[in-house]
């Protein structure tokens, strides 16, 4: 084998790697997109029962064929207070063994005859679902396309791949140099190492099956490279967790002690097994007299029974990994007043996760829908008791409203350009209005206080009986709000329908205001300086109500999309 062979295999690998990456990706989207509510629907029914989250977990992936994107999402559910620590970490141990599937495809891939090869009837799907992708009119049916282009590219990659390696088997330089990495400890490492570069355990685990059938690796150096893919596979949450807020990085650390442990035990296991049989047993002796004669479904069927065993040793100690993530990640200190503005839920990371930043875009307008009114409320307390004491919190809450105006407005335009389904691209075009309302409600607060600064000026108050008034207004506020948010965090039609009638009360009472504000001037029992303050003061509060009603009647178009 002269150097242009050599080079033409080392190029076969990388273009191999490549096809197979794009592969995953392209199943990944498009699995994502046409199961995104149905996602998010399956993600939200852990409960307590661990088992429920172990099932979610692995079906999840199995679906997806990603455990990293399954293991980015939990993290982002985590970070927007959408499901606990115990309950993200039994999804993730059902992502474990979900992943396996994959393995699973490419010994069945590489099962077979030269009169029959799977991998080139698989390989064929590609071009059926390029031609589904070309010419379908529907986006559903574009991505089906993109479904089936994506599994038929896995086996081609997977092909290019396993040419590659009797490229490389044919050199006795390279498989005297691979037998001599006997050490179980340097193929973990290395199995870790090349996975985190290539972000892909799915990947490594393929290589390592082609490298086996290929004859350039046995098996016991298989199990140990993708023992290490497992620790590797840990790098894509990590920079995920390690941006977000504590119980996200809390659930990136979970993610990775869980395969750590999991290495450390089967390790021990191998070591134990050597020294009993004098060196005669290991998990390579032990799974090629189960399944012998296929090296490909030997190496695979460990990679299953890693990830299946790891879970049922670390489900019971749930409570104490998530304690132990809590002590090596602390709680934050307080924030300081001097803060810059920022998001509380949204991380730009996750816009390579669409499914979780739209849960994540309604965290944080739902964040900034309390924001909103507890500055109406301040507003309301400065004008009525002419104390000042919020109203540093209150400048600081308004720049902060502005802040997330622009940033969510930003944010929402790229996420819309994401693949996503119809009824996450119905929420975020109108959520870009539901921003801007609530940015109004935050200006009209301001009107109240720069009426209140007017008031203090003039040397001037509201009467006891206008302050009450005014009390009373905030209140139905108070309840027009809740209905809103209950109308809009649970798409509840009923709660919308309450508002409604609020809505007609606030108007009804916004006009008792003005009367009963003009008879008390008549009367002489408010100073005339007050009048117009009054009067924009119920106008602004009706207002306030209005721009409520216009964050509830988003759910209208949503509600018929479930």
């Amino acid at each position: 084998m002269d150097f242009h062979d050599i080079l033409f295999a080392i190029f076969t690998l990388v273009a191999g790697i490549g096809v197979f990456l794009v592969a995953c990706q392209i199943m990944s989207s498009n699995l994502e997109s046409a199961s995104s509510r149905r996602l998010k629907q399956l993600f939200s029914k852990t409960g307590r029962n661990k088992w429920i989250g172990v099932g979610i977990g692995t079906l999840g992936t199995a679906a997806i064929q990603s455990s990293g994107a399954v293991t980015v999402m939990v993290i982002g559910f985590v970070n927007v207070g959408i499901m606990s620590l115990s309950q993200a970490a039994t999804i993730i141990y059902g992502a474990n063994i979900g992943t396996t599937v994959t393995a699973q495809m490419v010994a069945l891939g590489m099962t077979g005859s030269q009169s029959f090869s799977p991998t080139l009837l698989f390989g064929s799907f590609a071009g059926l679902g390029a031609f589904i992708m070309l010419f379908a009119k529907r986006s559903r049916w574009r991505q089906v396309g993109g479904i089936v282009t994506g599994f038929g590219l896995l086996f081609v990659g997977l092909s290019m791949m396993a040419d590659a390696m009797d490229g490389f088997a044919a050199l006795d330089s390279v498989k005297i140099f691979l037998a001599s990495i006997d050490n179980s400890i340097l193929l973990v490492f290395i199995g870790a190492l090349l996975t985190a570069i290539i972000q892909s355990s799915s990947v490594m685990t393929s290589i390592a099956i082609t490298m086996l059938m290929s004859g350039l690796i046995n098996l016991d150096q298989g199990i140990y490279l993708t023992m290490g893919s497992n620790i590797g596979s840990c790098v894509v949450a990590l920079i995920a967790g390690m941006t977000s807020g504590v119980n996200a990085r809390r659930t990136a650390i979970i993610h990775l002690i869980f395969n750590v442990l999991g290495v450390i035990l089967f390790m021990s296991i191998a070591l134990i097994l050597w020294i009993v049989s004098a060196s005669k047993l290991s998990f390579g002796s032990i799974f090629g007299h189960l399944f012998p004669g296929a090296p490909q479904l030997q190496l695979a069927m460990f990679h299953t029974v890693f990830n299946v065993t790891t879970m049922l040793v670390a489900l019971p100690l749930t409570n104490a990994l998530v304690s132990l993530a809590s002590k090596i990640i602390k709680d934050n200190e307080p924030k300081t007043q001097d803060d810059e503005p920022h998001f509380y839920f949204l991380d730009r990371k996750m816009l390579s996760t669409p499914v979780v930043a739209v849960r994540q875009m309604k965290a944080e307008i739902e964040n900034m829908a309390q924001m909103a009114i507890d500055n109406f409320r301040r507003a309301i307390k400065i004008i009525t008791t002419m104390d000042y004491a919020e109203v540093d919190t209150f400048r600081r809450t308004e720049h902060e409203l502005n802040y997330l105006n622009a940033e969510l407005v930003s944010f929402n335009v790229q996420l819309l350009d994401k693949r996503l389904g119809s009824f996450d691209k119905q929420y975020l075009t109108t959520s870009i209005r539901s921003v801007c309302d609530l940015e109004r409600i935050g200006d009209y607060a301001e009107n109240i206080v720069e009426y209140a600064d007017a008031l203090r000026q003039n040397n001037s108050s509201f009467s006891p009986d206008a302050v009450e008034e005014i009390l009373n207004m905030q209140r139905l506020i108070d309840g027009l709000y809740a209905e809103i948010m209950q109308a809009y965090h649970k798409l509840d039609i009923e709660a919308l329908q309450r508002a409604y009638s609020i809505e007609d009360k606030v108007d009804d009472f916004t006009e008792t205001m003005e009367r009963s504000h003009i008879e008390r001037l008549s009367s002489g029992v408010c100073d005339p300086a007050t009048g117009a303050e009054y009067i924009s003061l119920a106008q602004n509060s009706e207002r306030v109500a209005d721009h409520l009603i216009n964050v509830g009647n988003t759910i209208r178009d949503l509600v018929k999309l479930q």
